[in-house]
């Protein structure tokens, strides 16, 4: 008996302390994320930065000048009764090539650069993008007008950035697009109408340029380094060079692109 007593006086304490002591509590869990942190942007010495200057000269056989038949669109062919030219291959007077984008292909890795504050334009005027060629950094803002009394569409065929398509009404506000990587060349489009064609190089630093009326190319405030420049040009392909830009230095540069 003495020992029954003893068995049940330890079957009542361990009730007890398993009633008495409380649940462990579950683990703290973290729902909030630590914030990304900021971009450090690499900052050009001023003192030290160089220039790269040159000019894109064409050779051969210059050729002739495409008619665009835009009567599908009888407003978009009162705009144009004298017609209207393809700019695929524009040869300015001097021989050298317009719309020609140049860039710092290589050379830049482990640099981040911010984006410029003032955004691009890209116009809808004339049933016809201008300019026929762009530029722009990756994260910059890219304003969308039109300034024609019809609808146009504007329909960048990305490969590496997100695809968009959009149609835009007469007066209507700037449609507001960034590219977040690097792409060239993006090829644009409308699908209102078929002729209109524009090209976009989207790179993530600020130096590049498009070749004009005189088919020459400025890019100020390079860091000094090797570098790789391409030219692209739409239907000529591309062309690179190595350079070295010295500290303080001009560099001048000079592409060829040959005719059939």
């Amino acid at each position: 008996m003495k020992t029954l007593r003893i068995l049940r006086a330890i079957a009542a304490a361990g009730i007890l302390a398993g009633c008495s002591s409380a649940p462990k509590p579950a683990p703290e869990t973290k729902t909030d994320k630590a914030p990304a942190a900021a971009p450090v942007y690499f900052k050009v010495d001023p003192a030290t930065a160089g220039v790269l200057t040159g000019k894109i000269s064409f050779t051969g056989k210059k050729p002739a000048r495409k008619k665009i038949d835009v009567s599908e669109d009888p407003q978009c062919a009162k705009m144009h009764q004298t017609g209207l030219f393809d700019e695929a291959v524009v040869v300015n007077p001097n021989g050298t090539l317009a719309n020609v984008f140049v860039y710092i292909k290589q050379g830049l890795e482990g640099k981040t650069f911010e984006p410029p504050a003032d955004p691009v334009t890209i116009d809808q005027s004339g049933c016809w993008f201008k300019p026929r060629v762009l530029g722009i950094q990756t994260g910059q803002l890219l304003n969308v007008t039109n300034s024609d009394p019809v609808t146009h569409n504007i329909h960048p065929l990305a490969q590496v950035n997100r695809v968009w398509n959009q149609s835009q009404d007469p007066g209507s506000e700037p449609l507001k697009r960034r590219f977040k990587e690097r792409e060239v060349m993006i090829r644009v489009k409308c699908n209102i109408h078929s002729w209109m064609r524009a090209w976009i190089g989207a790179v993530e630093h600020p130096y590049f340029a498009v070749t004009g009326a005189d088919g020459s190319f400025e890019i100020k405030n390079i860091p000094p380094g090797d570098y790789t420049i391409e030219a692209w040009q739409e239907q000529y392909g591309t062309q690179e060079q190595k350079i070295t830009v010295k500290p303080s230095a001009k560099q001048d540069l000079a592409f060829t692109f040959k005719g059939e």
